[in-house]
């Protein structure tokens, strides 16, 4: 009787546990025992590994310090973390991805695929290229700048939809990745021992880095495609900077998908001259605007024919071929028509002067 009893209360319990969803395993997730992770970056490691760091976030006042291990897979990596540090290392926050430029040229698939199965990890994280050591220049600034991992995730937050620098997350990658009529684009940040700085626009095909953006060729994507507004834009060949330049941007194809032409109506205001051009006179502007015009048409037609060259497409130009009652071009078909296309670019520059300016 004591035996079936017993039995008895050992399947009410066995069917609470079921009922409740509980494990009889417990995981433990109390404060002071975890540790939030902020950033995770990717450089290439020894043979054909992955090195993987990340900087303890703690949350009691102690040093921080950066965790880096030898990986195959990245799942591996957070095991090798939890080994190396006495809290457990949970992902909820991962706020930012760095790869190098190593491994982007070979291509980012296997690791973000990984990373969109796990659901802990939001799809709003940061994806960021790094050009140079970033684990050298992390170990240089832990001693410099407090809360250095929080500081880099709140640049990122704060320059995000502003059109000054490319920001982009994991799920506008992907999306663009898979998007038949948009080359996916990503941040180029350089690292040195006391430097992260912005670099460009990293232009991809398919998931592989191909091309980064000079600075000239980043002004104008920034300005006819991200935001079509540049606060400063400094035009170093010709010593001026303008500011507050707004574009108006028409884009147009014909009919047989052969010629594009792009026309791109700037208004801004001459922020600063160089000594040697003097003061200026209204005859002295106009020539200035029609200087600065065909400098910029020069400039553009280059990227543009770098692209064609390339194939890829982030200014999505392949949106203008899709018409009503039209079969769309597919990838093929516009990769070939995208490479011989003629491409017809004009600038109308309306300059405000900082000054009155003579007759």
């Amino acid at each position: 009787m004591k035996n079936k009893r017993n039995k008895i209360i050992f399947v009410i319990f066995v069917n609470m546990l079921v009922l409740s969803g509980c494990s009889p395993i417990v995981e433990k997730n109390l404060v002071e025992e975890i540790a939030p992770v902020t950033f995770w970056s990717f450089q290439k490691g020894e043979e054909k590994n992955f090195r993987m760091s990340t900087v303890i976030p703690p949350l009691v006042k102690e040093k921080k310090r950066l965790l880096t291990v030898q990986v195959d897979l990245l799942k591996e990596g957070m095991k090798g973390f939890n080994l190396k540090y006495y809290r457990e290392l949970k992902v909820g926050q991962l706020r930012m991805l760095l790869i190098s430029e190593e491994i982007a040229t070979e291509g980012i698939s296997p690791l973000i695929d990984t990373i969109l199965t796990d659901p802990d990890i939001s799809k709003r994280v940061y994806l960021v290229i790094v050009k140079g050591d970033f684990d050298e220049y992390i170990n240089s600034q832990l001693g410099v700048q407090q809360d250095l991992d929080y500081y880099l995730y709140r640049m990122f937050k704060h320059y995000d939809n502003q059109g000054k620098l490319t920001i982009v997350n994991l799920h506008e990658f992907m999306k663009a990745l898979h998007s038949p009529a948009h080359s996916p684009v990503l941040p180029v940040f350089e690292a040195s021992n006391e430097n992260f700085q912005y670099l460009g626009t990293g232009i991809f095909k398919n998931d592989k880095l191909i091309e980064t953006t000079n600075n000239m060729e980043e002004l104008i994507y920034q300005l006819i495609d991200n935001d079509h507004f540049l606060k400063y834009f400094p035009i170093r060949d010709l010593s001026f900077v303008l500011g507050h330049v707004k574009a108006n941007v028409q884009l147009n194809m014909d009919q047989a998908n052969s010629e594009l032409t792009l026309n791109v109506q700037l208004n801004g205001r001459l922020d600063e001259i160089a000594r040697e051009h003097g003061s200026l006179t209204r005859d002295a502007l106009s020539g200035l605007e029609s200087e600065i015009e065909s400098y910029l048409e020069e400039q553009t037609t280059g990227f543009l024919e770098k692209l064609q060259e390339n194939k890829v497409d982030p200014l999505q130009f392949r949106k203008l071929t899709l018409r009503p009652f039209s079969k769309p071009l597919d990838e093929k078909e516009w990769s070939d028509r995208w490479e011989q296309m003629e491409v017809k670019v004009d600038y109308d520059l309306k300059i405000q002067p900082l000054t009155d300016i003579k007759n």
